[in-house]
């Protein structure tokens, strides 16, 4: 009983160290190292000093189709990254999923859509994807120029995968990084994240 006890407690830890460990809003951001469609190797740590946009994508999911061939995710990107925010573009498909796109493909498909990313990394492991607790696409995060997690949830505030809603939501991460640039605090730091579940690989 008394081992039993103790494991259970063991586990409890675990659990719980697990919990501490994924990303927080209000805490620092995991760092990581990726490799973009190209093979170069990009770290988030790099980009210290400046506030970065981590944007979980899969262009198998409708929702994720919306706001590109809206052109309102390119808009975004390009709306950021010409304030000098670091947008990463990130995919943790897992390579045995219908949804997966190689990297050249993937490069293809944001390409035909004038997408603008500072980078798209892959994360076909799907380890970034579970430190930073991303479970939709799209899943978007900001990084300040500290290293702190400033903002976690969904694109904009209405849930759903039609194109003519866009113009009536709210795009959170345009207000939040206008917020972040001027130096105030994000209004809406957490919100609800929303779109298709990441097709992770599952654990061998």
């Amino acid at each position: 009983m008394k081992l039993l006890r103790r494991t259970l407690i063991a586990t409890a830890a675990l659990v719980a160290l697990g919990a501490q460990a994924a990303a927080t809003v209000g805490q620092p951001a995991p760092d990581f190292t990726l490799k973009d469609i190209s093979g170069k190797t990009v770290r988030l740590s790099d980009f210290k000093g400046k506030h970065v946009v981590l944007e979980w994508t899969n262009p198998g999911c409708p929702f994720v189709r919306k706001h590109y061939d809206s052109g309102n995710m390119p808009a975004t990107q390009k709306d950021a990254t010409g304030k000098g925010v670091v947008w990463l573009s990130i995919n943790s498909t897992e390579k045995a999923s219908s949804d997966y796109l190689e990297p050249a493909k993937l490069a293809a498909w944001k390409t035909e859509r004038k997408a603008a990313p500072t980078a798209v990394l892959m994360d076909e492991e799907g380890t970034v994807g579970k430190n930073y607790g991303a479970r939709t696409t799209p899943h978007m995060y900001i990084v300040n120029p500290q290293g702190m997690l400033v903002y976690a949830g969904g694109i904009d505030s209405i849930p759903s995968a039609r194109p003519a809603d866009i113009e009536k939501a709210t795009n959170y991460v345009k207000v939040g990084l206008a917020e972040a640039l001027a130096g105030k605090p994000i209004s809406a730091a957490t919100t609800a994240p929303y779109g298709c579940s990441i097709k992770y690989k599952s654990p061998a």
